[in-house]
C-alpha cells in the first residue's frame, strides 16, 4: 500500500480543515465522507480538489461495510465518540479520532481492546503534545535540570462564544443564545452535555509526555449549573482535577468552555515545578515562557524563547494548524500504517489521556470521590486482547468489554 484511502466521518468545522490538510500531505486519498445530518455532505464534498468517485454517505455502517476503505477520519463529537471508534477498529479500519477519546471507562476498554484485537491502528489526533515547547520541556525534566518534579498545572479553558453550543439538526447551522428566539428549532449540542472536564486530554497528553508518567488517582470539583456566564447554556463554567501520577507528582488541570478569557495568548497555559527549578508558559501575549533554576545564579524567571512552533518542522508543516501541530498527527497516522510499527501516540498512551478525565467527572458527580485510573496495558493481570476481570469488591458484570455497537455519530 502506498496510499490511505480514508472517509472522512463527521462534517463539522474540524472535519472541513481535515480534509483540506489532508490533501495537502502525501500518501492520503479521501474516497467518502459521512454525517448523519445530510446537509452538511455538499460543503464537504466541495471542499475536494476532485470529488469524482468520492461517496457520501449519512450511515456510519456504510463506511464500515465499505472494503475500499482503509482508514476513517473520526471528526465527531458525541456521547458515542469512543464506541464509534471501537467500531471502526472491529471492522477492520484504522482509526485517527479527534479529541477527546471517549466518554466513559467501559468504551476506554473497548478502544483498546478493538485495537489489540484487529492489529490496526488507533491514533487519539492530540496536535499539542507536537509543540516545541513540549519537548524542549521533555529534555530538561529528563536531564534533571528541575529536579524532581513534584507539581504540575494545565488549563484549557476555550471560550469561543456560545455559537457551539445550538445547532439546527437539519442544517448543521449553529447559533449563539442571541439568535435562539429566532431559531427556535436549535437544540443543545453534546458539548452542554458533555463535562468540561472530559476535554483534558489536551492538557494531559503534552503533560505526561513530558513527565513520561501516568495518572493512577484523580478527584475533581465544578462549579455549578448553568454557566453563570451564560444562564441559557447548561454547562458549567469551570471544572478542576487534582491528581497524583505514579512517579509521585502532583497535577492540577483545569477545563471550561463558557468562561470569557483573553485569547491574545490562547487559551493554553502550563506550568511544571521541581526540586531543583520550575517551567511555565506565558500567560499573555505580553509575557514570554519562563525558566528558574535553584542552581543556576538566578534571582527570578527567566524568559525564553519558547514557542508552539518547532525549529525542526518541514516545510509541509508549516501554516498545517494549532502552531504548525496538525501536520504531524496526520504524519504519524499515515507513517504507522505505510511503513510498519506503531504510533508514537499508541492506544494505551491515547487512553491515558481519556480515563483520567472521564474518571474526574465521575468524582464531582459522586461528591468529589477519589477515584482509581486503570493500567490499561497488558500484563500479568490481563493478557493482550483480552477481557480484564473484575476488580476485588465488583459485582458480577461490573468487569468492562465490549459495550453494544449500535451508537449514531454526530459532528
Amino acid at each position: 500500500m502506498d496510499e490511505i484511502h480514508i472517509a472522512i466521518v463527521g462534517l463539522g468545522h474540524r472535519a472541513l480543515g481535515w480534509i483540506h490538510l489532508l490533501q495537502r500531505i502525501s500518501g492520503y486519498r479521501i474516497v467518502a465522507v459521512c454525517d448523519p445530518i445530510e446537509a452538511l455532505l455538499e460543503p464537504a464534498l466541495a471542499a475536494l480538489t476532485n470529488r469524482d468517485g468520492v461517496r457520501a454517505t449519512t450511515n456510519y455502517a456504510d463506511i464500515l461495510a465499505d472494503d475500499g476503505i482503509d482508514a476513517v477520519a473520526l471528526c465527531v463529537r458525541c456521547r458515542e465518540q469512543g464506541a464509534l471508534a471501537a467500531m471502526g477498529l472491529e471492522a477492520g479500519k484504522h482509526v485517527n479520532s479527534e479529541v477527546p477519546a471517549a466518554h466513559s471507562i467501559e468504551d476506554c476498554w473497548r478502544i483498546v481492546l478493538a485495537a489489540e484485537r484487529s492489529g490496526k491502528v488507533y491514533q487519539l489526533a492530540e496536535q499539542t503534545r507536537y509543540w516545541g515547547f513540549v519537548d524542549a520541556w521533555r529534555q530538561i525534566v529528563a536531564e534533571g535540570q528541575i529536579g524532581r518534579v513534584t507539581f504540575c498545572e494545565g488549563q484549557y479553558i476555550g471560550y469561543y462564544g456560545t455559537r457551539v453550543f445550538f445547532q439546527d439538526p437539519h442544517t448543521g447551522r449553529h447559533y449563539g443564545v442571541d439568535e435562539l428566539a429566532q431559531h427556535p428549532q436549535a437544540r443543545p449540542t453534546w458539548l452542554q452535555d458533555m463535562p468540561p472536564i472530559h476535554y483534558l486530554p489536551h492538557e494531559l497528553s503534552p503533560k505526561l509526555k513530558v513527565l513520561d508518567d501516568r495518572v493512577v488517582e484523580v478527584t475533581a470539583m465544578s462549579t455549578g449549573s448553568p454557566s453563570y456566564a451564560h444562564p441559557e447554556i447548561t454547562s458549567p463554567d469551570i471544572q478542576v482535577a487534582l491528581m497524583k501520577t505514579e512517579k509521585d507528582a502532583l497535577l492540577r488541570m483545569a477545563t471550561g468552555f463558557t468562561q470569557p478569557v483573553s485569547h491574545t495568548r490562547g487559551h493554553h497555559w502550563y506550568h511544571v515545578m521541581g526540586t531543583g527549578g520550575s517551567i511555565e508558559w506565558s500567560r499573555s501575549g505580553r509575557e514570554r515562557p519562563k525558566m528558574w533554576r535553584a542552581d543556576g545564579q538566578m534571582h527570578d524567571m527567566a524568559d525564553v524563547d519558547w514557542r508552539l512552533e518547532r525549529t525542526d518542522a518541514p516545510a509541509e508543516a508549516r501554516a498545517s494548524g494549532h502552531g504548525d501541530a496538525d501536520y504531524y498527527v496526520h504524519a504519524a497516522f499515515r507513517d504507522a500504517i505505510l511503513h510498519g510499527g506503531t504510533v508514537p501516540f499508541d492506544v494505551y498512551a491515547a487512553i491515558d489521556t481519556a480515563a483520567p478525565a472521564i474518571l474526574a467527572a465521575d468524582s464531582i458527580a459522586a461528591g468529589t470521590k477519589l477515584m482509581k485510573v486503570p493500567d490499561f496495558r497488558p500484563g500479568a493481570a490481563r493478557q493482550r486482547g483480552e477481557r480484564p476481570g473484575p476488580a476485588p469488591g465488583d459485582a458480577p458484570g461490573d468487569a468492562p468489554g465490549d459495550a453494544p455497537g449500535n451508537a449514531q455519530h454526530g459532528s
